[in-house]
């Protein structure tokens, strides 16, 4: 039987078919998850749709994370429409692009809130959010995604860096607060990959570059090997670990220069 059979599975962030959420969504569905997935606007709409088709995606529904009402909307239709959840995986992240380059002293108040709000606090509402949904299918995994910029200095990386030490900082207090419901909270922190998102950041081409040639296993990772540690982490062999960073960059992280 498929690690995930039986389970419903909510994915919050995929933009199109090189997301790592995308990804994730796949291998969870290949492991017998019933899927749902959101969106964001009717550009995003228009890619997600198709991408929700492929994997037979039971639903598909709109949420703006700064938007509290959405946010409860959301938990309101997977409630009546599968009574319970499994499975929320976050990877949702978001910073101006003028403030991922230049020197981070200079980001300002407006958008390092909104960087915070979305990379960060998302979390912290859409756990809240999801919980009663949690509770009553017994316990379940929250997964979000992280990148060593929460913990070194990376050029051009700046606010969203702050934004990830948050949101690892969110990971462990979140897990604290519910495990006795039966619920683990975890990060997968990834190498660098080249998506969406990643062409914010300025020069990102040369971050890939100096991973390959210095992480030890001589590689850069897939969004693949994001999604197979996901689907790990959302099952059974997930079941004891809780609250952690769990690395997937092919070692690049245990260097010291």
């Amino acid at each position: 039987m498929s690690s995930l059979a039986g389970k419903r599975a909510l994915v919050l962030g995929v933009a199109n078919e090189r997301s790592i959420a995308w990804a994730i969504a796949r291998a969870l569905a290949r492991e017998g998850a019933t899927l749902g997935l959101t969106f964001v606007g009717e550009s995003f709409e228009r890619r997600v749709r198709p991408l929700a088709a492929e994997i037979g995606a039971d639903l598909v529904w709109p949420c703006d994370v700064t938007d509290d009402a959405q946010i409860a909307a959301l938990f309101t239709e997977v409630g009546e429409r599968w009574g319970s959840l499994d499975v929320l995986v976050h990877a949702i992240a978001f910073a101006q692009r003028e403030d991922l380059q230049g020197r981070f002293v200079d980001t300002g108040r407006s958008g390092f809130q909104l960087a915070l709000d979305i990379s960060a606090y998302s979390l912290v509402a859409l756990s809240r959010g999801a919980l009663p949904l949690l509770r009553s299918a017994g316990g379940g995994s929250i997964l979000t995604l992280t990148f060593a910029g929460s913990q070194r200095v990376y050029p051009n990386y700046n606010v969203m860096g702050v934004a990830k030490a948050a949101l690892e900082a969110a990971v462990r207090y979140l897990a604290a607060d519910l495990g006795p419901d039966g619920v683990r909270v975890n990060a997968i922190s990834a190498g660098p990959i080249k998506t969406l998102s990643a062409a914010g950041i300025r020069n990102f081409r040369d971050m890939l570059h100096v991973a390959e040639d210095r992480a030890p296993l001589r590689r850069n990772v897939s969004a693949e090997d994001v999604a197979e540690l996901a689907a790990l982490l959302a099952g059974p062999g997930g079941a004891a670990i809780t609250g952690q960073v769990v690395y997937v960059d092919a070692g690049l992280a245990i260097l010291g220069v």
